[in-house]
């Protein structure tokens, strides 16, 4: 994976980092030379992800955090400024979804998406903004959504309204925080390969091949080229970009014209 060391001496917080998308943006960071900080729940998702990186010679430091309690996430980024002497870069990846149509869901399932996702994105992004205004210091944010906040999606009433909420978020931190020179922006991809996100919410051939049908570039995206986007958000390419979401789902949102059947 070829690198110029663009984030050398950054330390960057990456929330869901154990696997799939997570991972391929905390092995992104890190080869471009930050320190990466890993959080999840699940210790065993840590761990591996901890081996992976280290194998790609990433500094990475594991803390097993549930991003709905706002106390676990403030001790998260002390952790890290302990291990690291300070933090520069969040990437809010942390989800939690499955596929509910909206008369069917109950206020716990609501909740508990909402929860992850949209409380969850904010505690962390608070945290790690007092953090670099405390300090003095420039940052970056980015919020991973999904290209569904666009379009509306049956069974993603939950996740979609969250998103959304965190699409705000993005753009209302974005104009708070610039000053401080606090970047704060988000990705929305679409389907993307990864064991623990679209695959296991849509895992018949049929729908698989149904989604795939729907995407102009006929595939579905790997997780380090959403990576690479997240990437270029969280360094100094992107230093005059503020509170913008960029879609990364192959064109799968375009496309729903008219006259599509034409195609």
């Amino acid at each position: 994976m070829h690198s110029d060391r663009i984030l050398a001496d950054k330390v960057a917080i990456v929330t869901g980092g154990g696997t799939g998308i997570g991972l391929a943006i905390a092995r992104r960071l890190g080869v471009d030379g930050a320190a990466v900080v890993i959080a999840s729940r699940d210790t065993d998702h840590l761990a591996a992800g901890a081996r992976a990186l280290q194998d790609d010679g990433v500094p990475v430091l594991t803390v097993t955090t549930d991003v709905r309690d706002p106390e676990q996430v403030d001790a998260l980024v002390e952790r890290a400024v302990a291990e690291f002497g300070r933090v520069d870069i969040l990437v809010n990846n942390a989800a939690g979804n499955f596929i509910c149509r909206a008369e069917e869901l109950s206020p716990n399932g609501w909740n508990a998406v909402v929860e992850i996702v949209l409380n969850g994105s904010f505690y962390c992004a608070r945290a790690v903004g007092r953090h670099l205004i405390e300090r003095g210091s420039a940052g970056a944010i980015v919020s991973v959504l999904a290209n569904y906040i666009w379009t509306g999606s049956v069974g993603t009433i939950h996740s979609a309204a969250a998103k959304a909420g965190v699409q705000s978020m993005t753009q209302t931190l974005g104009v708070e925080w610039a000053h401080h020179g606090i970047r704060v922006n988000a990705v929305a991809p679409g389907p993307v390969e990864s064991p623990g996100a679209a695959r296991q919410l849509w895992s018949t051939p049929d729908a698989v091949d149904r989604i795939t049908q729907m995407v102009p570039l006929r595939r579905w995206a790997q997780p380090q080229e959403i990576a690479e986007v997240v990437a270029f958000l969280c360094s100094s390419r992107a230093s005059y970009v503020v509170g913008e979401t960029i879609t990364v789902d192959g064109g799968a949102w375009l496309g729903r014209g008219t006259f599509d059947f034409l195609k």
